[in-house]
């Protein structure tokens, strides 16, 4: 009983200080909230919260501020993601039904999870080592020059153009994406090179420079890392929380410029079901000791290919938070699968 109780009036300046951004004091939590108790029990329950590290006061007479710890026991207390309204998911849906292609899914993704949240929004692309080819397309730009287009069953699309030494014959492109597609359709990437490795010994001398030239490229292609590429908006609002920084803004805007760093934010929470939340120095990344980052994954059937999430200050509206990614990862999901 007595820890139920403790765990309300963490929760009530929890939400206080999320909403006022100034220390809470005993009289605000008896005005605010209808905890059932005396004022001397909640100065007594906020003296053992303090004690025990959930809670601290940052100058004498002030009020109290929820530590990290006291973040994370609240966070991993709330019994559930609570629901987005109704309106916000018809918001969110509206938006990301009316992309067009890849790109647009990601842009959109991230400028809707930046408004809702009110935080630096994070979206990594799919990843190609979690896709498997959809389509081969190779098409002649001229008698020299071949288009070769590969699409992934995430909706990734790359384009390459292959020069070739002398005039190609639109029949070898034509057999030769038909061959293509038959041998790599509906294989993963780590499988291609293996799928196509007798090919070369269908085709006669003449043609052979081609088909090298060709399978070169696809190879090449699929073994970029063009996965790494995560799109980041919503850094202005960083702006609206002042002082809420430990440190200067400066160090964090440094930390989100760097790829390295996003790619380590993500990168974990595409191996983790659920919504995953690192609060305060649980970041182990230089600069973002002052932030939480709130991440899930996105997914096409079954298999995780990538992940989204949001980077903000501590005294950020968890549930809500976490409410949005969870909403934007699902609906990412859903536009994969109806690729």
């Amino acid at each position: 009983m007595q820890e139920e109780r403790r765990l309300a009036v963490l929760r009530a300046i929890v939400e206080d200080y999320v909403a006022t951004h100034e220390p809470v004091g005993s009289k605000a939590l008896v005005e605010r909230h209808n905890l059932g108790v005396s004022p001397a029990t909640i100065r007594n329950d906020m003296a053992a919260l303090e004690d025990e590290g959930y809670i601290a006061q940052p100058h004498t007479s002030a009020g109290r501020v929820p530590t990290d710890l006291g973040y994370r026991l609240f966070v991993d207390r709330l019994s559930e993601v609570k629901p987005l309204s109704p309106p916000e998911r018809r918001a969110i849906e509206h938006f990301l039904d009316e992309a067009v292609d890849l790109d647009d899914v990601m842009a959109r993704t991230v400028r809707i999870l930046a408004q809702v949240t009110q935080q630096v929004a994070l979206v990594q692309y799919p990843s190609l080592a979690r896709s498997s080819i959809k389509h081969v397309e190779l098409v002649p730009m001229s008698s020299t020059r071949i288009m070769l287009i590969v699409i992934t069953d995430t909706a990734r699309v790359e384009q390459r153009l292959i020069e070739c030494a002398g005039p190609v014959p639109e029949s070898l492109v034509a057999d030769l994406r038909s061959r293509l597609g038959v041998a790599l359709v509906g294989k993963g990437l780590a499988e291609a090179a293996e799928a196509i490795s007798g090919l070369e010994e269908a085709y006669p001398a003449e043609d052979r420079p081609v088909l090298r030239a060709v399978l070169a490229t696809l190879l090449e292609t699929l073994a970029e890392r063009t996965d790494e590429r995560i799109v980041l908006g919503g850094t202005a609002h960083l702006a609206r929380y002042g002082q809420a920084f430990p440190l200067a803004i400066q160090p964090v805007l440094e930390a989100l410029e760097e790829q390295v760093v996003l790619m380590r934010l993500l990168g974990e929470a595409t191996i983790q079901s659920g919504v995953t939340v690192r609060i305060g120095h649980e970041n182990p990344i230089e600069g973002l000791e002052a932030t939480s980052v709130v991440t899930a994954r996105y997914a096409r059937g079954e298999q995780a290919v990538a992940s989204l999430g949001v980077v903000g200050p501590t005294h950020m509206d968890y549930p809500g938070t976490m409410a949005a990614v969870h909403a934007v990862a699902r609906y990412v999901s859903r536009i994969l699968d109806e690729q």
